[in-house]
C-alpha cells in the first residue's frame, strides 16, 4: 500500500456554516460569490466546489480558464456560474464560451474576442467589467480608457455586461481613506457606465474583509440600489474559517471573525522515533543541540509539502499537535522531513496521528512563524484531500 505522507481533511459542515455566516453578515439581498481559486485556497477546489453547490451556492470564482474548465468538469453540470476573476488571454475566448465560463474583461480587445467567440457559437455571452479604482492591477480606468470599453460593449450584439466590479486594496482597515477614495472612483465609473446606456444586473467590489468591516457593504448596497442592480460579495478566506484582523477597529473581531471555524485539518503520522543524548545535534547546520536527553519523532513532511522552513527551531520554533499536546519542531525543517520533540508525550508512537495544522495549531500560527498571512500558508499545502 502506498504511504500517504500527509492528508487534508475538509469539514463540509463547517464550510457551509461559514458560508451562512458570511451571508448573514453581508445581509439579505446580497448575492454571494464563493471564491475557490488557487485550489480553493489549498482546500481542494473539486470537493469544495461540489459541496458549495450542493449547499446552494450559485456563483463560484476561479483564477483562470484552466481552473474554470477543471471545475466545470468536476461539477458535472453547467448551471453554476463560474467567474474567471484574473483576466483572460484573447485566445481563450472560444474555450470560455464552450465551457460556459463568465470572464472578467476590462479592454476593448477582451470584448472583441468574446464577441467573435460568441458569434461563432451562436449565442450571447455575459461578462463582468472590472474598473480600476486604486489597485493598479486589472481594470479600466475612469475616463477615456473606460469609454473605449463601454463603446464596444454598447455596440455588441453578442456580449452582455452582466456585472461591474472592482477590488479593494485596504478592506480590512476601518475608516481607510484609500477605501473611501476607491468608493468615490467606483461611483464615478458607475455613473459613466450608466451614461453609456449599460445596466448591469450585479455590482461588486467587496471581499471577506469588507464583510467583516461592515461599512463598505452598507455603501455597496446603497450604490447598487441607485443602479437598480443587485450587490454581490466575493468571499474567499472567510469560507475556509479565517478572516484578517480589522485594523483600527474598536472591536478587533469585526463583524465576522468570531462566527467562523477553520474547515481544514492537515495531518501526517509519525514514521520514526529516536532517543537523543545530551549534547547531540539535530538536522542541517546542526542548529539545535540537546541540553538534556530527549525523545524525537520523525514526520514525513517538509517545506516541499508546504510545512515551511521558518517553523524551524532556529527561526520561529513552530510546533505540531500529537495526542492534543504541542510537540515543538527541533532543528531545521528540511525538504521532506521534520523532527519534533515528544519527550513529554509518552503516547507518541510509530503511526501516531499528527496535526500539522488544525486544532491547536492554526494557519494564523503558521503565518506568525513565517511573517506572512494565512492565505499564503493555506495555498502552499500539498497533500491528499479527504472530504468529510
Amino acid at each position: 500500500m502506498t504511504l500517504v505522507k500527509s492528508w487534508v481533511e475538509i469539514s463540509g459542515s463547517r464550510l457551509m456554516e461559514n458560508l451562512r455566516a458570511v451571508q448573514a453578515a453581508a445581509s439579505a439581498g446580497v448575492e454571494t460569490l464563493a471564491v475557490v481559486k488557487a485550489n480553493a485556497y489549498g482546500h481542494g477546489a473539486a470537493g469544495v466546489g461540489r459541496a458549495l453547490v450542493a449547499g446552494g451556492a450559485r456563483w463560484l470564482g476561479v483564477n483562470d480558464i484552466e481552473e474554470g474548465t477543471e471545475l466545470r468538469r468536476a461539477l458535472g453540470e453547467d448551471s453554476t456560474r463560474l467567474l474567471v476573476m484574473c483576466g483572460m488571454d484573447l485566445a481563450d475566448a472560444p474555450e470560455i464560451v464552450a465551457h460556459g465560463l463568465t470572464p472578467v474583461v476590462w479592454t476593448a480587445e477582451h470584448v472583441d474576442a468574446m464577441e467573435s467567440a460568441a458569434r461563432d457559437a451562436g449565442h450571447r455571452v455575459k461578462v463582468h467589467l472590472e474598473l480600476e479604482t486604486g489597485m493598479a492591477r486589472q481594470g479600466a480606468a475612469l475616463g477615456a480608457e473606460l469609454a473605449s470599453v463601454l463603446e464596444r460593449l454598447g455596440g455588441s450584439k453578442w456580449v452582455e455586461c452582466e456585472g461591474v466590479m472592482s477590488h479593494l486594496a485596504c478592506s480590512e482597515v476601518v475608516g481607510s481613506t484609500v477605501t473611501l477614495a476607491q468608493q468615490e472612483r467606483f461611483a464615478q465609473a458607475l455613473d459613466q457606465v450608466a451614461a453609456a446606456g449599460i445596466r448591469p444586473e450585479l455590482v461588486h467590489l467587496g471581499n471577506s474583509s469588507a464583510v467583516a468591516e461592515g461599512s463598505t457593504m452598507e455603501w455597496l448596497r446603497e450604490t447598487a440600489l441607485r443602479m437598480k442592480a443587485k450587490p454581490m460579495v466575493r468571499t474567499g478566506l472567510s469560507l475556509y474559517g479565517y478572516c484578517l484582523e480589522m485594523e483600527g477597529a474598536k472591536v478587533a473581531e469585526g463583524k465576522l471573525r468570531s462566527r467562523l471555524r477553520p474547515v481544514l485539518t492537515w495531518k501526517t503520522r509519525v514514521t520514526g522515533l529516536r532517543e537523543l543524548a545530551a549534547g547531540a545535534t539535530v538536522g542541517y547546520g546542526a542548529t539545535f543541540t540537546a541540553s538534556h536527553p530527549m525523545r524525537l519523532a520523525l514526520l514525513p513532511v517538509g517545506y516541499a509539502d508546504g510545512f515551511r522552513r521558518e517553523a524551524s527551531s532556529s527561526d520561529g520554533h513552530g510546533w505540531v499537535m500529537i495526542a492534543a499536546r504541542r510537540a515543538p519542531v527541533v532543528g531545521r525543517v528540511s525538504m521532506n522531513l521534520t523532527t519534533v520533540d515528544v519527550t513529554a508525550i509518552p503516547e507518541a508512537a510509530l503511526g501516531s496521528e499528527v496535526v500539522l495544522l488544525g486544532e491547536g495549531v492554526t494557519a494564523e500560527d503558521h503565518a506568525r512563524w513565517c511573517g506572512t498571512i494565512a492565505y499564503e500558508i493555506l495555498c502552499g499545502i500539498r497533500a491528499h484531500f479527504v472530504m468529510l
